[in-house]
C-alpha cells in the first residue's frame, strides 16, 4: 500500500470520528487536518471538494464494515434460536465500531439527495453482498425456507437494530427480537 492509500485511510478515519462525535456539519477539510493530526491542507490534497471528502469517509466506512463479518462462520444445522444468537453476535460486533455506526447513521440523512453515496452506505455497500449470503447461510441453516428471498429481509433487520443501537434510542434485547422473527418464519 502506497502512502496515499494510507493518508487516504486516515482522513477517512479522522472523518468518522469527527461526525460521530459532533455531527456532519463538522466534515471541513480543516477539521479533518486537526482531527488527523496532518498538516493544514493534506486533507484538500486527498480530497478537493466537500464530496470527495464524503467520499473518502463513505469507503472508509463501508471497508470497516466488510472486515466486521470476514471470519463468521456458519454450522450446517441451527435451530432458530442459535440463528438469533448468531445474528445477534454479529450485530454486537459490528456496533463495537460505535463511532462507525453513529457516522454511518448521520451521513444516511445527510445523503438523502446524493444516490450514489447514500446507495454505497446501504444497498450498493460491498458489505450488502457478503452480509446477504450470511444471512442466506443462516436461514438456510436453520431450515427456513426461501433463504434466499428472505435474506435480505435479515440484513435490513440487523441494520435496523445496529442504527436503534447506535443511536441509542432505548434498550432492546436484539437476540429477542432476531429469535422472534426467526421463529416467525416458515
Amino acid at each position: 500500500m502506497g502512502r496515499g492509500a494510507g493518508r487516504r485511510e486516515q482522513i477517512g478515519d479522522a472523518g468518522v470520528r469527527l461526525i460521530a462525535r459532533d455531527g456532519v456539519h463538522a466534515l471541513t477539510h480543516l477539521h479533518v487536518d486537526a482531527e488527523a493530526g496532518l498538516p493544514r491542507g493534506s486533507t484538500s490534497y486527498y480530497a478537493r471538494t466537500r464530496r470527495d471528502l464524503l467520499t473518502l469517509v463513505v469507503n472508509r466506512l463501508s471497508e470497516g464494515s466488510q472486515s466486521d463479518i470476514a471470519d463468521v462462520k456458519i454450522p450446517a444445522s441451527l435451530h432458530r434460536h442459535e440463528a438469533a444468537g448468531i445474528a445477534a453476535d454479529i450485530l454486537a460486533h459490528m456496533a463495537r465500531r460505535s463511532d462507525a455506526q453513529a457516522a454511518r447513521g448521520a451521513l444516511l440523512f445527510e445523503l438523502r439527495d446524493d444516490a450514489e453515496l447514500r446507495e454505497a452506505l446501504t444497498a450498493k455497500a460491498p458489505v450488502r453482498e457478503p452480509l446477504t449470503r450470511l444471512a442466506e447461510q443462516v436461514l438456510t441453516s436453520a431450515g427456513v425456507s426461501d433463504a434466499v428471498t428472505r435474506a435480505p429481509d435479515l440484513v435490513g433487520l440487523v441494520d435496523a437494530l445496529l442504527m436503534y443501537q447506535a443511536a441509542e434510542a432505548a434498550p432492546v434485547d436484539t437476540r429477542a427480537v432476531l429469535t422472534a422473527y426467526l421463529e416467525g418464519l416458515d
